[in-house]
């Protein structure tokens, strides 16, 4: 007989020990299947030890993306509050997460420990926080894993709070499988094989038998069958009972590093392949005889170890070899990884005996036994808005090359290298001709590199180490200022922050002009040769996501109006709004910093500002010359235009047709966009390609621009303006005008037909029918602007049709273009306007927008002058873009976007929302937001100070939510961005409830 505890049950308010006998013995049950009603008590225990992990890891590091999941994990020592998991749950970056229990208890999680190669790991809670149910702990088992054995797997099976799948051992020697590359894979371990269709959310749950006892950690599976791999809790088993023995000393795993679990490694890769295999690769049949000899009635074995690799100036670095088969350890016959494993991770420092057969011949070979925490990393460093760390045995495994390296985590900031897909498995060779062979030397060579400096750096790619790159990056060390190093603290679980510069070198400015020499353009026209001397490459560096902007660095050609001055017009494409640095490339020679002077609202276009006197006098930077005449149907010019890569483009062309272009909105994401625009469409293809360029006539006149835009889905839109509507450049460029008037209201074009049906009188159709144009058309509203008020601000409304403005016939959008000149010119802010509005013809004053130079800070009705970050989110006033599309703004607070791995995406704030109230208390703007926030930080300091946080949210689509998010400060910092004097500077939050 056979009795089995499985710890307290609650009855009639008082615990009591319950007892199940079982007349079977253990050998017994895995024999035949059990009914459903025998596994009813068994899972009814085990469910009370199984908890839902909620995670946010908030960090790339090594092998691991921020991000946020669940996944499942159960109680090994109750008093302890240590719950074991998966090492990939666990993670080796930081961690914040809670563990909720089967009667819906939570309680706050900290990792203490994940393993350098096995995938488990462990969490610790605090046993008291756990007031409605009796912690119990699942006891480990090992040994009773058994072929046909059946088991249940209980856990968050694909986020479900409890599933319990049932399953049958059908393999206990596979190989550990293989999830890709780039990423996280366990290695020199039996796997644990059977088919229980789990899936996602369950990682890390008990594998249990009948008994209860947990015989495996579930890990992962096949997403095309049934199959799932369980690990063996052989090692995980022996790393509890360290923390154990560490925590009943009273040591923590600062005094006694890692808990005391120590792990050797000899940096070689196992295999366990088949006796057949063994042979041709030189077995001997006395060796396999031996081997074979020691199966048992448990397990029956079947192969042995073979040396799939060997890392470079690893300790088994010209000992061992590929297809060596591994006989012996220190005289043991090996014929499973855990032998190996146990030997390693008792001989940290000592030297072992391997013995190999390689080829038919005998081999030994006395190998140093290194410490596998030591390849494992456990700290980074945050530079210029990129991460970097120590490259990790887990990569330089799976690449074959030496243990060595500074690694980039996240490719960001000034170290964004390739695509934007591409963030991580970056090594860095040298900065600034500086060799960078770790962090430590890494880190010195970035401290002496000032501010907005270029350098060049080499780098290469896990995937392809024998193609050295190079590329001269921008160093940013004004919007990420510090250099802060984060390391691991395994006593309190939170990685502890430490700054290594708080302030860069300063920025070292141009004081000498520097002389350049241009190339003409291959055309066949003089004047428009020299055009080349008009162009300049302008670089926009973003590193803070204002206005949904995505992107960190934009690149196009700009036009010098003015070279004089230094004034170059650009694509808001490429200069997005102020918060960045603008660059400015002349011949591909000097670079020079510039600033945004203006940024129009409506027409996409910007100009930005160079100093004059930091080029030479005999650099022949060319004003062109404009011709402001209307351009027509048919008229030829010449197209010269720059593609995304920079490849230039001429084209011989004629005008094909000028006509209102409606860019559509990115509903995901509203952001700028250009709008009421009258496009120039040519007889080419070419400019589909070109992302900025120009039209000229052949006397090299400039007749209008092409610029790109931002529409739907990130997708941009390429469009030639005409310069004769771009009147505002004259008056900008004397400095004469101050302000421009706006119409925030978005027409469309409506043929005759269709005026007809919706009203228009046939009076009116003559009217415009009597003037003299190449289309005949009316006007319509699209959409209208909402004003920060929460206004309709021009007094129009979707669906008018526009017939006249200030006595002028209005048949298309240049018309109405006309009519803002004149405003602008005679500062006048209303437009007198009939209009047809449900087929009534109706007089209106309609109201403009004005766009005063510079930007008011006061004013954020087209400049946005804070961006706050706040559990991963950024907010600000609702930018134009938004303006344009809503009808309504719920507040003044809107969230632009949303970092992976944060709160924000874990409590689902989301993007494109608004906050109304925090903990119930209305706020309206980025201020009052802030005041309500700096309080809560205040008060979350205290003692015993809740760090919940309720906000009440409503959608882009008016939908109010209630959203409680748990903040976490020391990973989701409070910064408050302000546009203040003509520049934005980072707030200082601990006095500013005094100051606002």
């Amino acid at each position: 007989m056979t009795k089995r505890e499985f710890g307290d049950e609650v009855e009639n308010g008082d615990f009591k020990r319950q007892h199940i006998e079982i007349s079977e013995s253990p050998e017994d049950l895995a024999a035949f299947p059990h009914s459903d009603s025998d596994w009813q008590s068994v899972t009814n225990e085990v469910v009370k030890s199984v908890v839902s992990i909620h995670f946010m890891q908030p960090v790339n590091f090594d092998t691991e993306s921020c991000l946020c999941s669940e996944a499942t994990g159960f109680v090994v020592d109750a008093d302890l509050g240590i719950i074991m998991t998966n090492r990939h749950v666990v993670g080796p970056s930081p961690f914040v997460g809670h563990a909720v229990f089967d009667n819906h208890e939570e309680v706050e999680v900290i990792p203490i420990y994940r393993d350098p190669v096995h995938d488990f790991g462990f969490l610790k809670f605090d046993p008291k926080e756990v007031k409605y149910m009796k912690v119990q702990a699942l006891p480990l088992c090992p040994e009773k894993a058994k072929v046909g054995e059946e088991i249940r797997v209980i856990g968050n099976d694909s986020g479900e709070k409890l599933s319990i799948l049932a399953g049958f051992i059908s393999r206990l020697d596979r190989n550990a499988p293989n999830y890709g590359d780039q990423t996280y894979n366990d290695f020199n371990t039996e796997y644990i094989q059977a088919a229980a269709s789990a899936s996602g959310g369950s990682s890390g749950s008990p594998v249990v038998n009948f008994l209860g006892e947990t015989v495996a950690l579930q890990a992962g599976g096949n997403t095309e069958t049934s199959t799932d791999f369980f690990l063996p809790v052989w090692r995980p088993k022996r790393a509890l009972e360290c923390v154990q023995e560490t925590h009943y000393k009273n040591l923590t795993a600062k005094e006694i590093p890692n808990w005391g679990i120590t792990r050797g490694t000899i940096q070689v890769q196992w295999m366990l392949e088949p006796f057949d295999k063994c042979r041709r690769l030189g077995l001997t049949s006395d060796v396999e005889s031996k081997v074979r000899q020691l199966s048992n009635a448990n397990r029956e074995v079947n192969g042995m170890l073979v040396c799939t690799i060997a890392l470079p100036d690893g300790p088994a670095n010209g000992l061992l070899r590929e297809g060596d088969c591994l006989v012996s350890v220190n005289d043991k016959l090996i014929t499973s990884f855990v032998e190996v494993d146990e030997i390693l991770d008792s001989n940290v420092g000592n030297k072992v005996e391997f013995v190999v057969q390689r080829s038919g011949k005998e081999i030994k070979h006395l190998i140093s036994v290194g410490n596998l925490h030591d390849i494992t990393p456990n700290r980074y460093v945050e530079v210029c808005g990129a991460t970097f760390n120590d490259l990790s045995y887990q990569l330089a495994r799976i690449y074959g090359i030496p243990v060595k390296g500074v690694y980039v985590a996240e490719a960001a900031g000034s170290f964004q290298l390739g695509n934007p897909d591409l963030t991580n498995c970056w090594i860095i060779d040298s900065v600034d001709d500086k060799p960078t062979p770790n962090l430590d030397t890494f880190i010195e060579v970035m401290k002496c590199i000032p501010d907005k400096a270029y350098i060049p750096i080499q780098y290469h790619h896990l995937t392809d180490i024998h193609v050295p790159l190079f590329r001269n990056i921008y160093i940013d060390r004004h919007w990420n200022k510090i250099i802060r190093m984060a390391e691991r603290n395994d006593t309190t679980g939170v990685w502890d922050f430490t700054t290594i510069q708080k302030d860069p070198l300063p920025y070292v400015e141009i004081t000498e002009s520097k002389e350049v020499k241009f190339t003409e353009l291959p055309a066949d026209h003089d004047y428009i040769k020299n055009l080349s001397h008009s162009f300049v490459q302008v670089e926009a560096t973003y590193e803070l996501p204002l206005d949904s902007f995505t992107g960190h660095v934009r690149r196009v050609h700009g036009l010098v109006l003015d070279a004089e001055k230094g004034i170059v017009f650009v694509s808001r494409h490429c200069v997005a709004h102020d918060l960045c640095d603008i660059n400015i490339i002349i011949a591909e020679s000097v670079i020079i910093p510039a600033k945004p002077l203006f940024l129009h609202p409506t027409k996409g276009y910007a100009l930005v500002k160079y100093d004059p006197a930091s080029i030479s006098k005999n650099t022949p930077l060319v004003s062109p010359k404009i011709k402001a005449n209307h351009l027509q149907r048919g008229d030829k010019v010449v197209f010269v235009g720059f593609t995304k890569a920079g490849r230039l483009v001429i084209d011989d062309t004629k005008v094909q047709d000028v006509g209102l272009m409606n860019v559509p909105t990115n509903a995901n994401a509203p952001r700028y966009k250009a709008s009421n625009v009258e496009a120039v469409v040519m007889d080419s293809t070419q400019g589909q390609k070109c992302m900025s360029g120009l039209m000229c006539d052949y006397d090299g006149n400039i007749r209008a621009v092409w610029l790109a835009c931002e529409g739907e889905e990130d997708r941009v839109y390429t469009m030639g303006i005409d310069i004769a509507d771009l009147w505002e450049l004259k008056g900008l460029l004397d400095s004469s005008l101050k302000e421009v008037s706006v119409l925030e209201t978005e027409f469309t074009t409506l043929s005759i037909s269709s005026a007809r049906i919706q009203g228009v009188p046939t009076e009116w159709i003559k009217k415009l029918e009597s003037t003299s144009r190449d289309k005949y058309q009316f006007m319509a509203v699209a959409t209208i602007s909402t004003g920060l008020d929460n206004k309709a601000i021009t007094g129009l409304v979707p669906g008018d049709i526009i017939l006249e403005a200030n006595g002028e016939t209005i048949g298309r959008w240049r018309d109405f273009e006309q009519v803002l000149h004149g405003s602008t010119l005679q500062k006048q802010n209303t437009v007198n306007v009939k209009v047809i509005r449900r087929k009534k013809l109706e007089e209106l004053v309609i109201n403009l927008s004005t766009y005063s130079l510079p930007a008011c800070a006061n004013d954020e009705t087209f400049h946005s002058s804070h961006l706050l970050s706040f559990i991963g989110c950024t907010f600000q006033t609702p930018p134009q873009g938004v303006r344009q599309v809503i009808n309504n703004l719920p507040s003044l607070i809107y969230t632009t976007t949303m970092s992976a791995g944060s709160p924000g995406r874990f409590y689902a704030v989301g993007i494109t929302n608004f906050v109304t109230h925090v903990n119930d208390i209305p706020v309206n703007t980025i201020p009052e937001f802030v005041n309500e926030l700096v309080k809560i930080k205040k008060e979350t300091k205290e003692e015993g100070a809740s760090k919940f946080v309720k906000l009440r949210v409503v959608t882009f689509d008016q939908i109010p939510m209630a959203i409680v998010v748990k903040v976490n400060w020391h990973y989701w910092g409070l910064g408050l961005w302000e546009w203040k004097n003509g520049n934005w500077g980072n707030v200082e939050l601990d006095n500013y409830l005094l100051n606002n």
